[in-house]
Formats: structure tokens, C-alpha cells, sequence
């Protein structure tokens, strides 16, 4: 996916706004953040797809870490392969990785569609949230088993409808790590006195949005080139 510069302005045919409550853009220094922790993990991993891709903000963020990242949405954006990931066609791409920022709404279906699609894991940006629940229980300690909880030290703002670095934010936000079980994932993980395996915690640690800014990342922002 070639996402042009300033890419909010020339989006083809959906034009993102307040009131689009499912486009939420990743800053993508929080992208940087969640593909680090992924390559830690995964070495060897080459290639990763984001199914939910709106203007290409976390496909920006993980081209540094990944030699071929592909872009998909609902919706045409700029320039993405329209795909819709949670209907009936099969994936468009085959990759080692599939992450993503997925709508708010649809977060466990995303897990559960990407496990089998990828090769080598999956990373999901949630709601810190998103560890609770009994349904969610079932998913991230059973069918998808979770290898890392990796939450922000820092604030990590995603706004309605733009991607604006100067925003602030009270939601908090984390990365969730699934590594496929042939690559050994109890690597990561903790084994409690009962024999049960639980999620690792890999914190990200304050400085990191200063540390995994990039000057590209301006022309993703509300008002680039205006």
C-alpha cells in the first residue's frame, strides 16, 4: 500500500470525520511501539497486513519494522485494497503477522478472524479494557491464547476522525500480542502453581512516544500541507 502524502485530503472516496466513530488513526509512533515488541518476540518475522488500515497512520508506523506491509479496509481511504475482513472473502494477503487498530466494536472478531490468517502471530491496539469480560476470558485465555499484555506507560491519544499529535487522552491503551504456538510463545508467558500459563506483561515504558516520533510521521496530521 502507497500512501501519498497529506494523506487526509486526498482520501478517494470516504472522508473521515467527527462523527466516523469507527475511524480512530493510530498515532504511529504507537505503531512503532507495537511492532517493536513484535519483532522482539518474532525476529524472524518479514512481512505483516492491517486489515483495518483507514489513511495507512499504523501502516506508516510499521514499514520501519517490516520489509512488506500491506493495507486493507472497509472502505477506500487512500489507496488501501478494499477487503472487508470479517466477511466471507478469503484474505488478500498472506503474511507472518496481521496488526492492526480495530473498530472499537469488533475487537475479539479481529482476533479471532487473524489467528488463523496469519502465519506467525498477531498484534491487536485495544482498550486496556478489552482484559476484561467473561466472554473476552474465553477468548484470550482459551481459543486465541494471549502470549503479551503490553500496556502504555504514557498516554497514547487516538482521536475521532484525525490523527492530531498535540491531542491528549483519558482512554487507556495497550498492545495485544498473540504469537503462534510453533514459535514457543511460553517463552513469554508465566506459568502460575497450577500448571496454568498466563500473558506476559511487557510495559511500554515512558519516553517512547519522543524515542518512535518520526518527522514523516507531520504528514499524516490533521492540516498537513494546508
Amino acid at each position: 500500500m502507497t500512501v501519498p502524502r497529506n494523506a487526509l485530503s486526498v482520501m478517494a472516496s470516504r472522508q473521515p470525520s467527527d462523527d466516523d466513530i469507527d475511524f480512530f488513526p493510530t498515532q504511529p509512533w504507537g505503531a512503532r511501539a507495537g511492532a517493536e515488541i513484535s519483532r522482539e518476540m518474532d525476529p524472524h518475522a518479514r512481512t505483516a497486513w492491517d486489515p483495518a488500515c483507514g489513511a495507512g497512520h499504523m501502516v506508516h508506523g510499521l514499514a520501519d519494522y517490516f520489509d512488506r506491509v500491506e493495507g486493507s479496509d472497509l472502505c477506500l481511504y487512500a489507496g488501501n485494497r478494499i477487503h472487508d475482513f470479517l466477511g466471507p472473502d478469503p484474505a488478500p494477503f498472506g503474511v507472518d503477522w496481521i496488526v492492526s487498530n480495530p473498530p472499537f466494536a469488533h475487537g475479539a472478531a479481529f482476533v479471532r478472524r487473524a489467528w488463523p490468517r496469519a502465519r506467525r502471530g498477531v498484534a491487536m491496539l485495544m482498550r486496556a479494557a478489552c482484559m476484561e469480560g467473561q466472554g473476552r476470558h474465553a477468548l484470550l485465555y482459551g481459543d486465541c491464547p494471549l502470549t503479551v499484555f503490553a500496556p502504555f506507560s504514557e498516554r497514547l491519544p487516538l482521536v475521532r476522525g484525525r490523527y492530531d499529535p498535540a491531542a491528549s487522552s483519558a482512554a487507556f491503551y495497550a498492545w495485544f500480542i498473540f504469537l503462534k504456538p510453533a514459535l514457543n510463545p511460553r517463552r513469554f508467558m508465566v506459568q502460575w502453581p497450577d500448571g496454568q500459563w498466563r500473558p506476559g506483561v511487557r510495559d511500554i515504558a515512558p519516553g517512547t512516544a519522543a524515542r518512535l516520533t518520526r518527522p514523516s510521521d507531520a504528514a499524516y496530521a490533521v492540516g498537513a500541507g494546508t
